[in-house]
This record gives C-alpha cells, structure tokens and sequence, in this order.
C-alpha cells in the first residue's frame, strides 16, 4: 500500500498540468468557428441591392450607345447573375432610330452579355421620317446589345400605323430594322 501512495506522490505535481491541458482542449473547442455547412454553398443571397438602378454605356467615340435602368437590381455571387425588376433598355444609334425595351422581368447573364426578359416584354422602335413607330409585345425575350440582336421563341405581335402581324418566334437587327418572323405568320392590314 505504501508502494501505491508513494506513486500517487510522485505523479501528484503533474495532476494540476494535466488539468490545465483538459482546460485548454475544452476552450479550445468552445471558439472554434462553426464548420461550412454543405447547405450554405448553395445559398442564393443577393450581394448587392440598387434601387432606381441606372447605367450608361459609351461608345468609342464617348455617345451614349446603351442606356439600362431598373427599379430594382440584385446582383447574386454564387452564379454571377444579376436580377432585374421593371428593367428598361434604350438603344442608341447615330443613324438609326433608338429602340426602347421593356419588361416586368429581366436577367442579366454572368459576362453581362445577354439580356433575358420576360412578362410583358415589349420593343419600341422609334418613328423615321418615312416610318411610323413600331412595336413589338411578348411573354419572353433574349437580348445580344451587342450584336444588335432581340429574339423569341414565344408568340409575338409586331404592330405599326397601318398593320398588326401574329407569329411565333422571331429575330430581330434593331440596327438595321430587320425583323425575321419565325413561324406561324399571320398579318391584318388597315387601310386608312
């Protein structure tokens, strides 16, 4: 027995540092941050909010080219997209009429190239000296500003001054003015 308490004495100066090693361990684990979990990787939170959101862009020559306002504007980092509500484009051409472009809905792609617009979509072109305005109603709409370029493969109505055409699908220049009709045209002539 005495055996047993002299190695109990022994070993009695070491007892309060293993203490203080449990201790330690113990707060370590109490500050650690909280692990990533797998669910927050795939969040959708928006990084930047902007109300009445608007932005121009120059040409090479320092004109306005593209002029894009919004109500509201989200920006999400997961996938780099931007939401757009009651967003606006207007096009500028120095020999052309502008083309005003609206919608209920939009979103921008993650390299800012294409334009997706839906719910009530609707294209203006501007009236020429020889041309009254045009305009153009749809459900969905892709935008290449670009390369000039608005397309559909939804149902559109195409109306001027005088007539009124119904198609399904459709590809349209806003620089040049040509408009491609896809499928499915039907057309109304008024005579005044």
């Amino acid at each position: 027995m005495s055996s047993r308490l002299h190695r109990l004495r022994e070993w009695s100066p070491l007892l309060p540092l293993l203490l203080l090693l449990l201790a330690t361990y113990w707060l370590n684990q109490q500050v650690r941050p909280l692990a990533d979990h797998p669910a927050d990787n795939k969040r959708h939170d928006p990084d930047i909010i902007a109300t009445n959101f608007s932005a121009t862009t120059l040409n090479t020559h320092g004109v306005p080219r593209f002029l894009l306002a919004a109500q509201q504007l989200e920006h999400f980092p997961d996938d780099d997209s931007t939401t757009l509500e009651r967003p606006h484009l207007s096009s500028l051409y120095a020999d052309q009429p502008a083309v005003y472009t609206s919608a209920m809905h939009g979103k921008i792609s993650s390299k800012g190239t294409e334009i997706f617009l839906h719910d009530e979509v609707q294209i203006v072109r501007a009236p020429t000296s020889t041309q009254g305005a045009r305009t153009f109603t749809t459900s969905y709409l892709r935008l290449v500003p670009d390369e000039d370029l608005a397309e559909t493969d939804r149902a559109i109505t195409v109306k001027d001054a005088r007539n009124t055409l119904h198609a399904v699908g459709m590809r349209f220049n806003s620089k040049t003015g040509v408009v491609e009709l896809l499928a499915q045209v039907k057309s109304q002539h008024e005579n005044q």
